[in-house]
């Protein structure tokens, strides 16, 4: 089969998974080029309500395809970006599903997705200082606000892999599974998601990734969304609220 982005959507939540298991889920250009418009379209889904990324078999991704930086480095940094860039876009919650390497353009979308679940023995690592590439700004940045500036340098200076008791400790994961338990957990907790308001989930996402010119949207959204009469009403109802908005 060849390098490409497999999908599949199944109990509210879509699964994107990176699929070149030949070079460890390495990032090819047309897959760096596949992934924004697979987002739009399932981030459109009325049945989409949360998006797992993973890696085939036992590696997340393990970065670019170093054969795409030798064609045109400049080109290959700048769709990484817009796929890094569409992923942190998505409108509802995403979460990394990490096994084996999550080493350079997989760590950049790692640290797109909203929260990051890992299987013990995985390792990360931000690698531009091995290939003498300057790590992009946005990116940099992103990495910096999740994981801290000293750790952000570590990682960026040294290009060293870290393991997941480090990655942990740092905030560049979440949650940490035993072998064999990530794939109960990733579906346990999406399923958690799926049923929670896409309204507080936007509007959190947004308020948190910083952005600061659509508190009167949300509020306005909160009044005629219906999602807040419907929670509180199913709380002294002593049921399952069946929130209905959508970004």
């Amino acid at each position: 089969m060849e390098p490409q982005l497999l999908h599949h959507v199944g109990d509210g939540v879509a699964t994107v998974v990176i699929h070149h298991p030949a070079k460890r889920n390495a990032m090819t250009t047309p897959m760096w080029r596949a992934l924004p418009p697979l987002l739009e379209e399932l981030g459109a889904r009325a049945d989409v309500h949360a998006l797992v990324l993973t890696g085939e078999g036992g590696t997340f991704c393990a970065g670019a395809d170093i054969s795409t930086l030798r064609e045109s480095p400049a080109e290959a940094q700048g769709l990484a970006v817009l796929a890094e860039e569409a992923l942190a876009a998505f409108p509802k919650p995403t979460l990394a599903a990490i096994r084996g390497y999550c080493v350079g353009g997989g760590s950049q979308l790692a640290a797109a997705c909203d929260l990051r679940f890992a299987q013990e023995g995985s390792l990360f690592g931000v690698t531009p200082a091995k290939l003498g590439i300057v790590y992009p700004a946005s990116s940099t940045r992103r990495l910096a606000a999740l994981v801290g500036p000293s750790a952000a340098k570590y990682l960026l200076f040294s290009g060293e892999l870290i393991d997941t008791e480090r990655a942990l400790r740092t905030g560049l994961v979440d949650e940490v599974l035993p072998e064999g338990e990530l794939d109960k957990r990733v579906a346990e907790f999406t399923r958690v998601l799926a049923t929670r308001s896409l309204l507080t989930q936007a509007a959190a996402k947004e308020f948190v990734n910083g952005r600061t010119d659509r508190d009167a949207h949300w509020a306005r959204a909160a009044r005629t969304g219906g999602d807040t009469a419907e929670g509180v009403a199913a709380f002294l109802e002593r049921r399952q609220p069946r929130f209905t908005w959508t970004p």
